[in-house]
């Protein structure tokens, strides 16, 4: 009887503490998906030439995106652990290190946009019309690289230092200045210059200003994690060595995922500018409906960490396993939500016929998506890396994407010439076909593990 009601206990500990982990990162992450929908579905009002080009200019950023997703993740892989372990000096040194390292990415990807933005659109498209729209798009939109470099790494470190709400706020907030500035600037209302594709990225980039004043601001309050700058000059050897043995996994996984859902991107941009906005269209409503899972993977990442690197390894286990049954039923849950909102999508989207008739029919295989979407995210980009299991990420995707999907959709596209949906339906399969193989490899408890270096 005493185990049972210890065991109820536990159960409400663990859903009160993964809903305070959860909810705010969920809520964050919809703003900023909602912010992103925003981009292309404001710009596509005007023409729907103007949704394909900043939907495909966005590309650069989702790559840049990849990087700064590696850091924060190698980020909360030790300051989850560390959090728990209760070693604030250790999280600092952690912070110092991201920190410099995510500088030096951010001022090449800044470079690369505003001085060379029209060989960056030439990656995803030969249709000079899209060509010029994203570089205009481009130019801004670079200055913002700089600004995340900094403020995303610091909310990633509120995230695990029991700051989660504060984060959420600072995030949401800005998103939400982000959504109103993108109206002014792109329609040019209340006496604002008309700037159409370049409207949204200056408006994301004064939102990104504000993002790190805010940040810099909370940063100076007492009892927060500090940026040290003497641990920016002289960084603790054996903590770089550590973050990189287990962060680079998550880099190449992350590249690996990316280039591949680039070559997606790539693909349908060469399927005519119909299958470029329906697949636009498709991109943002997954994106939307799947912060969710981005919530329980980051947040269950957090939780499983926390009690890793305090050393309950045996709750640790218990927690993981509670967090994949979650993510199948909320997967499922998902998928169902985004049938039955696919005919308000259709309804409110101003496409030609031929791009309503690919969207109808992209939105009802993005539900099966959902489930793949939904585990994968809780098990490999969550409870995996929280003990530091980051290599088999890169494995499970390197064989899923380069050895099946990207090639059998480049080769049904441009050599057999099947039709649009066909060759969709073939590159969405990439979250379903791994599931096997994540069950297999969450069952060996490899991520069991405490980081935490032993003094």
């Amino acid at each position: 009887m005493r185990e049972k009601e210890n065991g109820k206990v536990d159960q409400k500990e663990f859903r009160k503490k993964l809903l305070a982990l959860v909810l705010p990162i969920t809520f964050q992450q919809f703003m900023l998906a909602v912010v992103s929908a925003s981009d292309a579905l404001m710009v596509g009002v005007i023409g729907q030439d103007l949704l394909s080009a900043v939907s495909l200019a966005s590309q650069v950023t989702f790559v840049y995106n990849l990087f700064l997703a590696a850091m924060t993740i190698g980020t909360s892989i030790f300051a989850a652990q560390y959090w728990g372990k209760g070693d604030r000096d250790s999280i600092e040194k952690i912070l110092a290190i991201v920190l410099r390292i995510s500088m030096l990415v951010s001022s090449g990807f800044f470079l690369a946009a505003v001085f060379c933005p029209g060989l960056l659109m030439k990656i995803f498209t030969s249709d000079p019309v899209l060509i010029g729209y994203g570089a205009a798009y481009l130019r801004i939109a670079g200055i913002t690289y700089l600004l995340c470099g900094i403020s995303q790494i610091y909310l990633c470190i509120m995230k695990n230092s029991d700051l989660a709400s504060k984060s959420m706020v600072i995030g949401s907030v800005t998103a939400f200045l982000n959504l109103i500035l993108n109206a002014v600037l792109i329609y040019g209302l209340f006496g604002a210059p008309r700037m159409e594709a370049a409207g949204a990225a200056a408006a994301t980039a004064i939102a990104r200003v504000v993002e790190l004043a805010w940040v810099l601001v909370e940063h100076g309050k007492k009892d927060r994690i500090k940026i040290r700058f003497s641990y920016l000059i002289n960084q603790d050897q054996r903590l770089r060595k550590d973050f990189w043995h287990y962060t680079l996994p998550v880099l190449g996984n992350e590249l690996v995922w990316g280039g591949g859902f680039t070559m997606y991107s790539v693909i349908m941009g060469h399927l005519g500018t119909d299958a470029v906005a329906a697949n636009s269209i498709a991109n943002i409503v997954k994106n939307l409906i799947a912060s969710l899972a981005i919530g329980i993977g980051n947040g269950g990442s957090i939780l499983v960490g926390n009690e890793l690197g305090a050393g309950n390894l045996d709750r640790a286990r218990t927690y993981g396993g509670r967090l994949c049954r979650i993510s199948i039923k909320y997967g499922i849950v998902s998928g169902g939500l985004l049938l039955l909102l696919s005919p308000l999508v259709l309804s409110v989207t101003d496409l030609s016929p031929q791009a309503e008739q690919y969207l109808q029919w992209m939105l009802v295989m993005c539900t099966y998506y959902m489930v793949g979407k939904y585990v994968n995210g809780t098990t490999i980009g969550g409870i995996f890396c929280a003990g530091g299991d980051s290599r088999f990420g890169l494995k499970c995707d390197t064989v899923t994407l380069w050895c099946f999907t990207v090639p059998a959709g480049l080769l049904a596209a441009f050599v057999l010439k099947w039709p649009v949906l066909l060759v969709y339906f073939i590159v969405n399969l990439d979250e379903i076909v791994k599931l096997p193989a994540v069950y297999q490899h969450y069952k060996k408890y490899i991520w069991l593990k405490d980081l935490t270096i032993k003094e």
